[in-house]
């Protein structure tokens, strides 16, 4: 075994104290990267990490017994450490990293916060851990899998290693490629067509989901969105997981295509498989499409109901970025697909881009949904149709 030959420093995030290495000792390189660590841990992600203890206690509390965690991809294992203090409900959490300094530095981050006999750690392969617990009786309540880049080569472990009724969650942060800059790597990695358009945050969730059920599909799984949301430099998604050829299939219907028409903005929601070539019955253009993808519900409405409510009981660094994150979801959670970004929409227009909260006003006013959207400071989730819009904006 490795020893830890690089400086520590101590800090705290949430209601734990750990060990990282010495970022003041690593320079330029390590603000640019924080990969170039010898053990991985990246400050910025605290925000991810928060909500995933918020969904984490709901999730624990409708289940109303001690379930078990797993973390696959520890690195210093702050966010194992956080389930087993700040989770009430949690008996034990297994955390892992191939990186052998990694899991040393674990090792000390667990004897530091004195969870000895509720933190498990172990030194392997990811997948090869999760297979270890495929077997019935041995499965997790609860996996998280939180890695650098795509979360894909760890899926198929991920799901057959969950309890029936379990919740995996899942951050990617491969942000180009789910967002269309890199078609091929999207393709190949998800199986789906991305769009580069002003939503393509959302798109990239769905097709996130859309991957995640379709995979869950061939081994007669089903999944179920819990909880959701885009920041900064990732996407985080995490479903509940259900047995049953009936349920992989009943899931399968909320997979289909999102057609948009980039020359008047228009927007089409199709369901189901093999769409034929749509013409935009606004301005006559040809549409182009992103998917497979998931074209159901992003959110469970109750759970993030509970999560804003909770909110207020943590110790968290920026819990006021926390709650304003689920403000906006919890507005946005009944609204339909897609949004429209209202600076965009108008130098399209080539005209001024009127306030943002008197056109979301407006909209209501004639009887449309509108509401925020997390996604983008600018963006309105609504139904209306797009000429009825384009009159709102032209006529402010």
């Amino acid at each position: 075994m490795e020893t830890l030959n690089f400086p520590l420093a101590k800090t705290k995030e949430g209601e734990v104290e750990f060990f990282i290495p010495d970022p003041s000792k690593f320079g330029e390189a390590y603000k640019l990267a924080p990969s170039t660590l010898p053990v991985f841990f990246n400050p910025l992600m605290d925000l991810n990490r928060d909500l995933a203890v918020l969904a984490v206690q709901v999730f624990q509390e409708e289940k109303g017994r001690p379930i078990v965690v797993c973390e696959p991809l520890a690195g210093c294992a702050v966010r194992g450490l956080r389930f087993a203090r700040e989770v009430k409900g949690v008996e034990k959490v297994v955390v892992n990293d191939l990186n052998s300094k990694a899991y040393k530095l674990t090792l000390k981050n667990i004897k530091l916060n004195g969870m000895d006999k509720t933190v498990e750690a172990y030194n392997e392969d990811a997948n090869l851990l999760l297979s270890r617990y495929a077997k019935r009786g041995c499965r997790f309540d609860v996996i998280d899998v939180d890695p650098f880049g795509s979360p894909t080569p760890y899926l198929n472990s991920a799901l057959r290693a969950i309890k029936n009724g379990g919740l995996l969650c899942l951050t990617a942060t491969d942000t180009a490629v789910l967002c269309g800059v890199h078609f091929k790597a999207c393709f190949r990695h998800y199986g789906a067509k991305p769009l580069r358009t002003e939503y393509c945050h959302e798109l990239a969730i769905r097709i996130l989901y859309g991957f995640l059920a379709s995979s869950a599909a061939k081994i007669d799984l089903a999944v179920q969105p819990f909880f959701c949301h885009s920041t900064n430099h990732y996407f985080r998604v995490y479903v509940k997981v259900f047995r049953g050829a009936k349920k992989a299939d009943q899931t399968l219907n909320n997979l289909g295509y999102i057609f948009h028409c980039f020359k008047c903005l228009n927007r089409k929601v199709f369901a189901g498989f093999f769409p034929k070539p749509q013409k935009c019955e606004v301005c006559g253009g040809e549409m182009d499409f992103a998917g497979p993808l998931w074209v159901g519900k992003l959110w469970d409405k109750e759970t993030v109901k509970k999560m804003l409510n909770l909110v207020e009981t943590k110790n968290f660094n920026r819990k006021r970025l926390v709650k304003g994150i689920l403000e906006k979801i919890f507005l946005e959670v009944d609204g339909p697909p897609t949004y429209h970004v209202l600076s965009h929409f108008c130098d399209l227009l080539n005209v001024l881009t009127p306030p943002y909260k008197t056109t979301i006003k407006k909209v209501l006013e004639m009887g449309y949904h509108a509401t925020p959207t997390h996604f983008n400071p600018q963006g309105i989730r609504t139904n209306i149709p797009v000429n009825i819009l384009r009159e709102i904006v032209l006529n402010p």
